[in-house]
């Protein structure tokens, strides 16, 4: 593939990796941490925000399997990745997590792999939660005034994260309690009303199977992707080895029940899956909740908990995705002036804008357009960061780890082979669109690598 960009080496020593965070961290001395209450809301704002989003899942899979799904994927995707972030954060907390893991055990060439799927697939979602954002803010607009109110949203959550994670994670503080109290109020009154068996049926009667083995699994990984995300800004974190494994502690079981549990109150209570499409959590409410003085009380605050959920995605996929072009710049692969820091708050500021400009660009798709091809980015960003877990075992033994990964090498060949199983399972269930868009996504990576590589030293 070429020669390695300027200084750059196709080994990355333990010791250039310590030396790096060292100096990041010299050089933004400036920079507010977050401490661990902040991390954990910013985390699972990230990898959950709430519920909505997965009601396709109940039309496409079937009640039955969905709650299933939502309740055995975890033992299968985000808890492995989990164990494997949480190891290798405490082994190696510096500035673009898994993208330097994978390029110290496997090289230059799937380091920026990792690097560059991973950005990617945030140019494919985050201008969609600030298109469904005015979705359900403004219902009836269309055309540019609907594009307007997007990039508004883009640019204000762009401010915010250049001010730093202390003020990403007071705001998504405040989102994720306003997005908590709806869903509660929900699950409570859903339990209360409990009317319908709501694993039946299992599997949507004369449904395609790739539907509900394909894109339906597609969905779940989703819903349970990013675990590894957080590792971006660990430099950026209070004790990194000791807070982000018990975040992830903390994050994975809440984010389980934010998804499984106003799913069964909803389908026990308000039935009617046929009809759960994206949005039907609004309609679920009104359902369960009832009319107050003539108006639909839950159904409203659910809806409003809905569009607050697009704008704390949005917040943490900015602070997440940006350190991405802002580590590999600093590697080399892209712009020197995309590692620019804020002189007041030390963040990269220049690379936040650049990805957001990026997603504004982009903010006309709708979200659904949009998994089946993010899910082939994400699952391979995954895989590499397994395997990179499995690799650096082998290679560096000698690695301090606050964290080991339990099970000794069972639990390895666990946290490595459950990810890598189910992207390949949920990768041959793809339907057309996203064998062919995610195909070529992929390969834009090693396209870009070997221009970026055959560039003179």
């Amino acid at each position: 593939m070429g020669h390695p960009p300027r200084g750059l080496t196709t080994r990355v020593s333990q010791q250039e990796l310590t030396n790096k965070s060292l100096s990041t961290q010299n050089k933004s001395s400036a920079l507010g941490k977050a401490g661990l209450f902040y991390l954990v809301f910013v985390m699972f704002s990230y990898t959950t925000g709430g519920p909505f989003g997965l009601e396709d899942m109940v039309t496409t899979s079937g009640p039955g399997m969905t709650l299933i799904y939502l309740l055995v994927l975890p033992f299968f995707w985000c808890i492995p990745v989990s164990l494997v972030s949480a190891e290798l954060t405490t082994a190696m907390p510096v500035e673009g997590g898994f993208y330097r893991w994978t390029r110290a055990a496997f090289g230059d060439f799937w380091g920026f792999l990792a690097g560059w799927w991973n950005w990617s697939a945030s140019f494919l979602l985050g201008g969609a939660y600030a298109v469904l954002f005015t979705d359900y803010l403004f219902p009836g607009i269309a055309g540019w005034k609907h594009y307007v109110v997007s990039v508004g949203l883009i640019a204000v959550i762009t401010w915010i994260n250049v001010r730093g994670i202390q003020m990403v994670g007071q705001v998504a503080t405040a989102l994720e309690i306003f997005i908590f109290l709806p869903v509660m109020t929900m699950v409570v009154m859903g339990f209360m009303k409990w009317h319908h068996n709501p694993f039946v049926p299992l599997i949507p009667p004369h449904q395609p199977t790739f539907k509900i083995f394909g894109v339906g699994l597609a969905l779940g990984l989703w819903l349970y992707s990013g675990y590894e995300q957080l590792s971006t800004v660990a430099e950026e974190v209070e004790n990194p080895q000791r807070a982000y494994p018990r975040a992830l502690a903390l994050v994975v079981p809440l984010s389980i029940a934010a998804y499984f549990l106003p799913t069964l109150a909803g389908l026990a209570s308000a039935g009617e899956w046929e009809q759960w499409h994206t949005g039907f959590f609004s309609d679920a409410a009104r359902i369960i909740g009832g009319s107050l003085f003539g108006r639909p009380w839950l159904g409203t605050w659910m809806t409003l908990a809905a569009m607050v959920g697009n704008v704390a995605l949005l917040n943490s996929t900015v602070l997440t995705t940006t350190r991405m072009p802002f580590a590999m710049a600093e590697d080399g692969y892209l712009p020197a002036a995309l590692t620019h820091r804020h002189s007041r708050y030390g963040t990269p500021w220049l690379a936040i804008v650049v990805s957001a400009v990026i997603y504004a660009l982009l903010a006309r798709q709708s979200l659904g357009q949009l998994i089946s091809v993010y899910i082939w980015l994400r699952s391979a960003t995954t895989v590499l960061t397994v395997l990179s877990a499995w690799k650096l075992r082998r290679t560096r033994p000698e690695m301090p780890r606050a964290f080991v990964i339990p099970g000794g090498r069972m639990g390895l060949v666990y946290v490595v082979g459950a990810p890598v199983v189910m992207a390949v399972v949920a990768l041959l269930g793809s339907d057309r669109f996203a064998l062919i868009g995610g195909a070529i996504a992929m390969m834009l990576g090693p396209v870009v690598y070997g221009v970026v590589a055959s560039r003179p030293r």
